[in-house]
This record gives C-alpha cells, structure tokens and sequence, in this order.
C-alpha cells in the first residue's frame, strides 16, 4: 500500500497529514484523492468509518489557491455536527496556511454568518438548508466554486435536504464538479446525480464485507423479562469505555435514559428533540468523558462522530436494517476490538436472518449476575423441529395402509411410525458417535 509521503502534495500539507498521525491512505482515501486531484467527479459508496471525510478534504486542500480572494469549494453535510466535524478536521489540515474556511449551520444567527462572508471564505461548509439562505441572499459567492461535496448524500435525501442542495448546485459554474459521498444510493436520488454529474466514477470501498472488522455481536434474548430491566441486566456484565445505547424514537431515547438514571447509571442523551445549543453541550460533555452510557437515536449512527466507542447495544433493531451497519460502525474504529450487542424477541427472527445475510456473525449469549454465558444456536429448536417432520413425513411413507379397513388400525399404523422412528433415532445416534 502506498504512502502519504509518494503522493505529490504539497509540503504543508505533507505535514499537516504527518501531525494528524496519518502514515498510509485507506482503501476510499487511495480510490477518491486522485481522482479529486484530477478534477473527475466522482460517487464514493463506502461506510462509516472508512475515512471518506480526509479523501475530500486533502484533494480540496491541495488544489487550494491560497492568493485567490474567492470560494473555491463547498462541503455539504447533512447534520450540524457532521459539518462541524469536518470543519474541524479542515482547520487541523490548514493550520498555519492562508486559507481560510467557513462553517454556516442551522441553529446559530443567520445575520452573523452574513457578517462572516464580507470576506468570503476559499472552502464553505456547512448543512444544506443554511448554506441555500446564504446563497439565494447572495452572502455566500458560490458561482466562483468549481467542487461540491455532498457527504452522507442517502442520510441528506432521507432529510429531504436535497432539494436544498439543488439550489445551492445550481448556482456554481456549469463546469461543476461534484463529489458525492454515500453509504448507499437510493433509486431516488439518481435524478439528481445525472443532473449534475456526466459519467462519474464509481467507486465501491466495503461492499463484501459493510461491517468492521474486529467486533463481536451478542445476541440477547429479552424473553419475558421487561426490555428496560434486561437492558440493565446486560449493562451489569459490561466495564464500557463509552457505550452507545440505540433506541428508534426520540421519546424512547427519553424513556430509557430517565430510567437509568432512576437506577443511579449517569447516562447522556443524543437525539433529534434537543435545541442546537443543548446537542453541543451534550457533544461536550461526551468528548469531556462525563458518561459511560449514552442513549441515542439513529442520528448519532451517522451524523455524530463520537470518539472511543467500545461498546453498542441496540436496545432493539432499526426499522431500515442498514442501519445496523450504521450502528455498528460506531465502534471498532481506527483498528480498535469493538462489541454490538443486540436485544431481540422471536419476533425478530426474519429481520435477524436479513442481518446475518449482510455478513453479521451472531453470537447466541445471555447474562445473569453479571456473568455472560453462551446459549444454544438461535436455529437449533426450528430446525430440531423441521427435521422431526421431515422424517414423519419420510416414515409414513414407508407404513401401507392395510386394504380392509379394520377397528383400530389408526393405532397400529401409529404404533409402525413410533417403532421406526426410535430405530430411525438409534441410527442417527450410531453415527453421530462415529463421527
């Protein structure tokens, strides 16, 4: 694999990537940073994780005329804390440099953004519904920028964010380059794509294997127990670094917070209830480490990066079952082990096997008094049960029905299928030493 020290970029940036502690590129780092470098749009599908955000961010940086008093790229990022996470990871990068950077997000006074753009800023980020106010207000100069970026662009449609990008898009020059970022690409997002992109490069990081390597996936069964109660049952056999509870509303996220708290276990809260002003005070205090636990909703599986996850438990599965990855993809990151651990009820089952089919490996486990404990294989009873029929099936097809029909023969028919049944059994038993 290649290192950042044999790509051609210039020597600030050499050491700022140095600083970072960055040594060799990951495989959508390697695939995106040339072709960006090359001025080629491009689609990048790849997973959380996958350090997607320095592909764009290094390329941007690069071909950043430090002399020019214009924009010359635009970043948009669906979630406030998406944008200002890449915003930070921008002024990392160009510390020390004349570039100058932007973060315009929902939530903060549209007047003092305004003030902000009197000098315009070489790189805009920001979330898509303030960057369109600042544009169609003519603050932000966005006809001057020849790259936009669109990151978590399938989280952005679901948001309904696009039409704002759109008219964000339809502002740069006609010779637009954009860059789309995306776990996956959902058919109704293509009209938009083919709008503005002619013949883009594909590129396709992870596809055979979405969930990160390196994390072991309990499986726990609720079984008659209150959810709540069993959830805290599993806390009690876990020492987390930071752990991430999922839960997929909002008012659940609440209901399970307050209840650990009632339970003394000082728990932080992520969801899409709080002010702007509440959500950075919580990201602080989860960066500060003030909590073990924090309970979230599906934002955090994709626009929040929190650093140090060891563990997620999801308090029960994602309706989208992509999410899961999402979810996953939370811990185990940067080569770190990381644990998933799922509540489930039978009637998960079809939706259980779906996630296997992604490449999951569950592991049937179960904890009393803070001890874990392996259980037998979630199949074993169906298949136990198939099995038994298949061969009643197969027997009763060896019984003839006696031609006169005599009283009681029902009973001596069923008393052949038991008799070969124990031999067929005896048999299976025979082997199964053997082997």
């Amino acid at each position: 694999m290649p290192k950042f020290t044999e790509m051609k970029l210039q020597p600030f940036l050499q050491d700022a990537i140095r600083r970072i502690g960055f040594e060799a590129p990951t495989p959508v780092q390697e695939a995106v940073i040339p072709l960006m470098l090359a001025g080629k749009s491009a689609i990048g599908q790849a997973h959380t994780g996958t350090g997607k955000t320095h592909s764009f961010l290094i390329p941007i940086i690069e071909r950043t005329n430090q002399a020019a008093d214009a924009v010359q790229a635009v970043i948009a990022a669906p979630t406030r804390e998406l944008a200002e996470q890449i915003h930070s990871e921008l002024q990392k990068l160009t510390e020390g440099t004349a570039i100058r950077s932007g973060l315009f997000i929902g939530g903060t006074d549209k007047q003092r953004s305004i003030d902000k753009l009197k000098t315009q800023p070489h790189i805009a980020v920001g979330t898509p519904g303030r960057l369109r106010d600042l544009v169609q207000e003519d603050a932000l100069l966005a006809h001057t920028a020849k790259i936009l970026v669109i990151d978590e662009a399938d989280l952005a449609f679901d948001m309904g964010y696009i039409e704002d990008i759109d008219q964000v898009a339809s502002r740069m020059p006609k010779d637009l380059e954009m860059y789309v970022f995306s776990a996956t690409i959902p058919e109704k997002l293509k009209p938009f794509l083919n709008k503005y992109m002619e013949s883009p490069e594909h590129i396709r990081i992870g596809e055979r294997r979405p969930v990160a390597e390196g994390i072991e996936f309990p499986l726990v069964p609720v079984r008659s127990m209150d959810r709540k109660k069993k959830l805290l049952h599993v806390m009690s056999g876990l020492n987390p670094y930071l752990a991430i509870i999922f839960t997929n509303t909002r008012k659940e996220a609440e209901e399970v917070g307050e209840f650990l708290s009632s339970n003394g276990i000082k728990t932080g809260r992520i969801h899409g209830d709080l002010t702007p002003r509440e959500r950075r005070k919580m990201m602080n205090r989860v960066r500060d480490l003030e909590f073990e636990y924090i309970v979230a909703t599906d934002l955090a599986s994709r626009g929040i990066d929190i650093p140090g996850v060891s563990h997620v438990i999801n308090y029960n599965l994602p309706e989208d079952l992509e999410f899961f990855v999402h979810r996953s993809g939370r811990t185990a990151r940067a080569g770190l082990q990381g644990t998933v651990i799922t509540l489930y009820e039978p009637s998960d089952e079809d939706a259980l096997v779906r996630i296997e089919k992604m490449g999951v490996p569950f592991i049937h486990r179960d904890v009393k008094n803070g001890e874990w404990s392996d259980l037998k294989e979630r199949h074993s009873r169906s298949n136990r049960q198939k099995t038994d029929r298949e061969l009643d099936e197969k027997i009763r097809r060896q019984v003839r029905k006696p031609t006169k029909v005599k009283p009681g023969y029902k009973k001596k028919i069923e008393k052949q299928v038991a008799d070969i049944r124990r031999k067929e059994k005896r048999k299976e038993l025979r082997q199964g030493r053997r082997k």
